[in-house]
């Protein structure tokens, strides 16, 4: 059986009424039979039957013991770093998400928990930036927003050589075209904000731990510390879940060809897109990938701020906005939005240059997208808003 098929049926029916869609128990508490003898359920922090049936969907696509989910990605990371205690350290992905940078620097450090941000598509570095104090290698494959690819199962056995837990954060893979855990990984996350709701319509968090041990400990402390996600939004990420797997094969289609387009217009320097030849990780993205994403980044060869604020706000079907993943192609600008929060030397030593712009392919006909890009090139040099952006 497909993947695709078992992911549709493993999604329960109501018991009690055969309901097709699985009800929304809006309720913050439920009656006990006796004091400590419950139906499973006695508040809707510590456990709610929409969020449950979602929690147990994610943990089937993710191939792994435990799912849980969180009121954001944010709050998902958030209870992983809580597993780390104070003198701890964190090997990371260098090109970061801008969130879990300022989470990790700016919040955690004062607790002693110290990061370190190395290149982790050379598996050798991560090996050498390792010490008896690092806990966890924190992954993002693809990266935001250059689209690095990192060889999950070489460094998975690096992490294993060191005793160290290796979370992988799969938002723009999505378990359609990647499974970290069977890679070698402990903890996926993701922004279940992004592909998995897939409609730009919530705010939502997914970790899922391959061994159960972990996985009662983030448990723990989802109960603990509060951080749940609510029975409608739950609800929400079920509906979106339905169709994954169709969404992401059709984003990941216009996003070949537009990341082929923009390869070779005369104003664009780099594109970055694991599903291109031309991509320094191709490779590895073949290896343990079924499919590449429907995220496109690129810079112009006119490489400055200005540059790209003009492409940006000039676009007419790619709307300016934060985030990712849904029906409607969206553009950003990483230096100015989503990774604001990294210091500007840090973030250009990465590859987020001041010129690079994000696109986030929807679900538009694809011949559409290309020819709005295509405009936006021409628009803005007719209209002299920016010079020299094309050569």
């Amino acid at each position: 059986m497909s993947n695709a098929t078992q992911l549709i049926h493993s999604i329960p029916t109501d018991p009690l009424t055969g309901a097709v869609s699985v009800p929304i128990y809006q309720t913050s508490t439920f009656v006990q039979e006796a004091p400590g003898v419950n139906r499973g359920y006695d508040y809707a922090r510590s456990g709610n039957p929409t969020r449950s049936a979602l929690e147990e969907l994610v943990a089937r696509l993710e191939n792994g013991s435990t799912g849980l989910a969180f009121a954001s990605g944010l709050a998902a990371i958030d209870a992983v770093i809580k597993l780390l205690k104070t003198g701890d350290e964190i090997i990371a992905v260098d090109d970061i998400y801008g969130g879990a940078f300022r989470l990790f620097n700016n919040v955690y450090e004062q607790f002693g928990i110290t990061v370190r941000y190395v290149d982790t598509t050379r598996p050798e570095l991560v090996a050498a930036a390792i010490t008896p104090k690092t806990k966890i290698i924190w992954l993002e494959s693809p990266t935001n927003p250059t689209l690095k690819i990192s060889d999950i199962q070489a460094i998975a056995k690096i992490a294993k050589q060191h005793n160290c837990l290796l979370c992988v954060d799969n938002t723009f893979a999505t378990p359609v075209f990647q499974q970290p855990l069977d890679l070698g990984a402990d903890i996926v996350v993701h922004s279940a904000t992004k592909y998995l709701g897939g409609h730009s319509d919530l705010i939502a968090g997914i970790v899922v731990a391959k061994d159960s041990e972990t996985g009662a400990r983030l448990k723990y402390f989802q109960n603990a510390c509060g951080n749940i996600l609510g029975p409608f939004d739950s609800w929400l990420v079920i509906r979106g879940i339905e169709t994954l797997h169709l969404r992401v094969r059709q984003h990941a289609r216009s996003a070949q060809q537009v990341a082929e387009f923009l390869q070779t217009h005369p104003a664009v320097d780099q594109v970055f897109y694991p599903g291109l030849s031309t991509h320094p990780n191709h490779t590895v993205a073949r290896k343990q990938s079924r499919g590449f994403g429907g995220i496109v980044s690129f810079t112009l060869k006119n490489d400055t701020e200005a540059a790209a604020i003009a492409f940006v706000t000039h676009t007419r079907l790619f709307k300016l906005a934060e985030s990712l993943g849904g029906i409607k192609s969206l553009v950003s600008h990483p230096a100015n939005m989503t990774h604001k929060s990294i210091p500007a030397e840090k973030r250009r030593s990465a590859g987020v240059k001041d010129s690079l712009i994000r696109l986030s392919i929807g679900l538009e006909e694809t011949e559409d997208l290309v020819a709005d890009l295509s405009d936006t090139f021409q628009r803005i040099t007719q209209t002299n808003t920016i010079q020299q952006v094309t050569v």
